[in-house]
């Protein structure tokens, strides 16, 4: 049976309290909530923190409200609370795509929003749909906090700009009328992905006034494709757009062969779930201003 190494824990009552544990136990200890990807890297011995700090007690960090036009996701709400809240999907259904086909209802229960997005796991759901919307990361350490802009959060695989002795506490997406959509591919229901995009949309009559598009697994720098926004930007919302998108999104990528599939393959699914991504969330901006959902 496979076992951690020996660590001490604590559990932080508040934010504050948490930082401080970081700072006593130093580099080496790990935050701690939902656990779900943590805990199976120290079974494996892939990582050995001396310390875990559980902060399931501290409530203020599982909110979820809209304050000063910003959709405000504390870092320990759970993916099940982000996939029944009802501001999320008024203003943001492409979060409700992803957490429906993230894991199981027990993953969901237990995992958190800011957990999933600090593994910084390539392969993770919502790091590419928090790009698309152009999100920011509120960072938090004893001298403070500072925002980041989600699109620079993450430094590398498994890496993130939080430092040693900081936390993530909550993810802000400006709310601006838009609609978006995510599509993913997958081995089998609930697996990581081979491939998934997401997009969001801003029309001007059938102009494209602003597009986000985020792509996982598929070896996009930072989760998004700069290059293909910037080519709908200003043109006109046909399908013939959305297909050069996709192919522009496909060439900027750096795809890894491996058991999921190889490179070519998911440059095929770059393309082609950047299109049907587009696609819906371009059905969805008119249904909303014909009075559908």
């Amino acid at each position: 049976m496979q076992v951690p190494a020996q660590f001490e824990y604590e559990k932080a009552a508040s934010v504050e309290h948490a930082l401080s544990l970081l700072a006593k136990y130093g580099p080496e200890s790990r935050i701690v909530a939902g656990g779900h990807s943590l805990i199976p890297m120290m079974k494996l011995r892939l990582a050995q923190p001396l310390a875990l700090i559980d902060i399931n007690d501290v409530a203020e960090l599982a909110r979820i409200s809209v304050e000063e036009g910003m959709l405000c996701i504390g870092a320990m709400a759970r993916h099940a609370d982000l996939l029944a809240s009802a501001v999320v999907g008024e203003h943001f259904p492409l979060f409700h795509d992803a957490e429906r086909m993230i894991a199981d209802p027990i993953v969901r229960n237990r995992g958190t929003v800011g957990g999933s997005l600090c593994q910084a796991d390539p392969s993770e759901d919502l790091s590419g749909s928090f790009a698309a919307v152009r999100a920011e990361a509120v960072v938090q350490g004893r001298q403070g906090q500072r925002v980041v802009p989600i699109r620079e959060f993450f430094t590398g695989p498994y890496q993130t700009a939080v430092a040693d002795d900081e936390m993530l506490i909550m993810v802000r997406v400006p709310i601006r009328s838009s609609a978006s959509a995510y599509e993913k591919v997958e081995r089998r229901a609930g697996d990581w992905a081979v491939g998934a995009a997401a997009a969001v949309l801003r029309l001007e009559g059938d102009t494209v006034a602003e597009a986000g598009i985020g792509l996982t697994a598929l070896g996009a720098r930072n989760f998004y494709a700069p290059e293909a926004e910037e080519f709908l930007a200003g043109g006109p919302a046909t399908d013939e757009r959305f297909e050069r998108a996709g192919d522009i999104a496909a060439e900027h990528c750096a795809p890894i062969a491996d058991q999921r599939g190889p490179v070519d393959y998911k440059r095929h699914l770059a393309a082609t779930l950047t299109v049907r991504a587009l696609q819906r969330a371009r059905t969805r901006w008119h249904g909303r201003r014909n009075g559908g959902n």
